[in-house]
């Protein structure tokens, strides 16, 4: 069995590799989970295809295994959906030992994990994620939460899973456009931390967007070989975390204007040609870097311009980020292809210059 490790301060827990799910079981006992009562939470796209798939799993093994499904969609992901969870939860009267599954993509992680760190003050739970961007990206390094009044992610903590599953084979279900958005993310590593990884994905788009197993693997391990280095130094974004947010200063901006319209990975595209655009402002890479990174996105049919939209109020919309520090805005920006830095030193001529850049038709 294919795995890697999170090294983090809070807890550490095996990141494991799959093609189907006929390690889960052994994985659980090996953890430790034995006569749990279990929870499964989904949304009713993953439900579809996994749902009663794993329910019939885990009750070959466990007496007690419920499912809770929501309605899929960033814009379910808040208070009121975990307020839901909560009294499901206590309905069927899960404890301090009971174990939460979260099933599905990004905003079912966040939300199980964000309920399974707050009920109880805190109980077991796994992350088996079945999207792209949830594969590579944000079932990796323990965030968890919720949007409120449209901010994204505003209410949250840094809650580690037991352990993370991941059955790479759920990605032939994906819709493109889910695929799609979740390159963004791939992207963005390889941009930040790994040069060569860029290369790659440039090299073999027809292979991953026809969905070949055997591609498809190597970058979601590398996605989550890339993300354990940064987050093994730096569990609770204190420091070198923050070059994560590359594209997402702009990206969550943009997300929350649009009332969550287009999905997380396009809005970080599309963030991504904004902090790519900033850095050859000042001069970091050039502008042939920039096109280059514009046509990688456009491989993976990601959007890369914004049209409708106001530019100051995008402009003021980045200063609620979770990411100012003292009124003050902070980018992640290339110094070259495969290097990242934060800085606060960027005027705000630069930040128009690129909100014209990526606010435009053509």
């Amino acid at each position: 069995m294919d795995k890697i490790y999170v090294n983090g301060q809070q807890a550490s827990y095996p990141i494991y590799f799959a093609k189907d799910f006929s390690f889960l079981l052994d994985i659980l006992e090996k953890t430790g989970f034995f006569n749990q009562k279990i929870c499964i939470v989904t949304d009713k796209n993953v439900d579809h295809y996994y749902g009663n798939q794993l329910l019939s799993l885990l009750q070959t093994k466990y007496n007690v295994v419920y499912k809770y499904v929501f309605a899929p969609g960033e814009e379910n992901k808040n208070l009121k959906t975990i307020y839901n969870m909560y009294d499901f939860f206590l309905k069927k009267q899960l404890d301090r030992q009971s174990l939460i599954i979260a099933l599905g993509g990004g905003v079912v992680g966040d939300m199980a994990g964000y309920a399974a760190a707050t009920f109880m003050r805190g109980i077991s739970f796994i992350q088996i994620p079945t999207s792209l961007l949830s594969q590579v990206d944000s079932s990796v390094g323990g965030k968890v939460g919720v949007d409120f009044q449209k901010h994204k992610n505003i209410i949250g903590s840094f809650y580690q899973p037991s352990f993370v599953y991941i059955n790479i084979s759920t990605l032939q279900t994906l819709p493109n456009r889910e695929l799609h958005a979740g390159m963004a993310e791939v992207i963005k590593h390889g941009l930040i931390l790994d040069p060569r990884y860029y290369e790659y994905v440039k090299l073999h788009t027809k292979d991953i967007l026809q969905l070949h197993l055997d591609t498809l693997t190597k970058i979601v391990r590398r996605s989550c070989e890339l993300k354990t280095f940064i987050v093994n130094q730096d569990e609770k974004e204190t420091g070198i975390r923050e070059i994560l947010n590359f594209g997402h200063t702009f990206g969550h901006a943009i997300e929350t204007l649009l009332n969550f319209k287009l999905l997380h990975g396009e809005c970080i595209s599309i963030g991504i040609l904004g902090a790519a655009y900033l850095s050859y402002q000042l001069g970091n890479i050039s502008i042939q870097n920039v096109h280059d990174i514009k046509e990688t996105l456009l491989s993976y049919s990601l959007p890369i311009y914004i049209n409708s939209m106001n530019k100051d109020q995008l402009y003021q919309q980045l200063f609620l980020d979770k990411k100012v520090k003292q009124s003050q805005l902070h980018f992640v920006l290339l110094s070259e292809i495969g290097k990242s830095f934060s800085t606060p030193d960027v005027s705000k001529s630069a930040i128009y210059s690129a909100i014209n850049y990526i606010c435009k038709t053509n």
